[in-house]
């Protein structure tokens, strides 16, 4: 049984994690580079705990990020997708569509190309208003990301609630109305 959607690009097969999906969580979770921004490396442990977070928020909010499969090779090369940690009721500054890949896909366009259906199926599936992505002022590839989805710098320097309060990120984000001028 899956418990959410699978939406498939001209390269990508996005779709809600699953068990097979551990190894390229734990193999990302170990990758210095590419955890630097997202709470550091991780053991294997702390891989499960996050994928299985991610898999748990599928049926409790009935969203969460999509595992990131190349539809080539069906290879796991990272997760994205809408986030926001509490639900509606939680701390996180806003409806989140955010992004990760392994190193050894990044610069190939498949975050952004993602990060389109992503924010498509956030703003007609699940009806959001707005969207924001939480990027620490260092990361410079997932700024530039951003800026190319069409999301502007809303707010510097925010303080996450626990158990991220030791991260301050910049918020960008853009709305609905804003999203669906971009193709106009």
């Amino acid at each position: 049984m899956t418990p959410g959607p699978t939406l498939t690009t001209a390269r990508l097969i996005l779709r809600p994690p699953a068990h097979e999906d551990f190894d390229g969580f734990a193999e990302m979770g170990a990758e210095e580079e590419t955890m630097r921004f997202v709470g550091g490396v991780q053991a294997r442990d702390a891989a499960w705990r996050g994928m299985a977070a991610l898999a748990g928020a599928w049926s409790l909010l009935g969203y969460s990020m999509f595992s990131v499969l190349r539809r080539d090779t069906g290879e796991w090369i990272g997760r994205l997708g809408p986030w926001r940690p509490g639900g509606k009721e939680g701390s996180w500054p806003g409806d989140e569509v955010g992004w990760g890949l392994k190193k050894s896909a990044m610069g190939q366009g498949y975050a952004y190309e993602g990060a389109v259906a992503a924010m498509d199926w956030a703003f007609d599936t699940l009806g959001w208003d707005h969207v924001i992505h939480c990027i620490d002022k260092q990361n410079a590839p997932s700024i530039a990301l951003a800026l190319r989805l069409g999301s502007q710098l809303l707010r510097e320097d925010h303080q996450l609630a626990p158990p991220f309060e030791a991260h301050k990120v910049d918020i960008y984000g853009q709305s609905k109305a804003q999203w669906k001028a971009r193709v106009s």
